[in-house]
């Protein structure tokens, strides 16, 4: 390594090392983050490696952001894994990509600093359109962090935000028909409460990486007034100082709730 490479390696630590500092005294805080994990078949694509590597190290990424996430004392974390609509993709792909959920959620389940940090951890979507072998591990990881509190990391695997809000209004015009809930009751925190997110607060900071801007069906209910943060950055490079970046630019704005 040249002298000009530590040196930049010296000032990029420098940099970040500030940035973290100012991210961590500022008054204004994230207090559920969301993020859109896009990118890891492009990431290992521009490498020229095969699919199955991206999503690898789109797991690794994910394991290092969640010790950032705890850090900076975010309560609530929540990942876009899998959407409804990734289940169309390739049956090879699909299996790569569910050994790889098993793996990580008794990874996650057995990491003595998710137990440290008393980290529940939780999956939301259609389960059953899951192998038994995926919920096998989500029965795993739920149940081994069911009692904790202090931190909610949740992870969407065959979700959809439409579907969700289909059910709930399916459960509200059931109640309402059988008389149990008069058309009066009937509001956005009804509809909230019958949500997969009922015990969650709704995001603040939703990021998506890989340069797309678009929320694809993701916490469409819920994301209602979070801020949102694009970045070009495929997720497997996603770095420590892009999180800060995108938590002060959070920081910087006026949320306004529609007022």
């Amino acid at each position: 390594m040249g002298i000009s490479n530590r040196l930049g390696d010296v000032l990029g630590n420098a940099v970040e090392a500030k940035l973290l500092r100012n991210v961590i005294k500022h008054p204004v805080k994230v207090n559920h983050l969301a993020i859109i994990m896009d990118g890891n078949r492009r990431f290992a694509w521009s490498k020229a490696l095969e699919t199955d590597i991206g999503h690898k190290m789109g797991k690794m990424k994910l394991e290092q952001v969640l010790d950032w996430v705890m850090e900076l004392e975010i309560k609530y974390f929540t990942v876009y894994a899998l959407s409804t609509e990734n289940l169309s993709r390739q049956i090879d792909e699909l299996d790569g990509l569910f050994k790889l959920y098993i793996e990580g959620l008794r990874d996650i389940a057995d990491d003595p600093r998710i137990h440290e940090n008393r980290v529940k951890v939780q999956i939301i979507g259609r389960r059953e359109l899951l192998p038994d072998s995926v919920n096998e591990a989500i029965d795993y990881a739920e149940n081994k962090t069911s009692e904790y509190e202090d931190y909610t990391f949740t992870i969407c695997l065959a979700y959809g935000s439409r579907e969700e809000m289909l059910a709930a209004i399916k459960s509200i015009a059931e109640d309402h028909c059988s008389g149990k809930l008069p058309l009066e009751s009937i509001d956005e925190e009804e509809v909230s409460r019958r949500l997969y997110t009922a015990e969650m607060p709704d995001p603040d900071l939703v990021i998506r990486t890989s340069g797309e801007e678009r929320i694809s069906n993701f916490l469409l209910w819920q994301m209602a007034y979070s801020e949102l943060y694009f970045t070009d950055v495929f997720w497997p490079s996603f770095s420590k100082k892009e999180l800060l970046k995108a938590i002060q630019t959070y920081q910087a704005r006026k949320r306004r709730f529609g007022e």
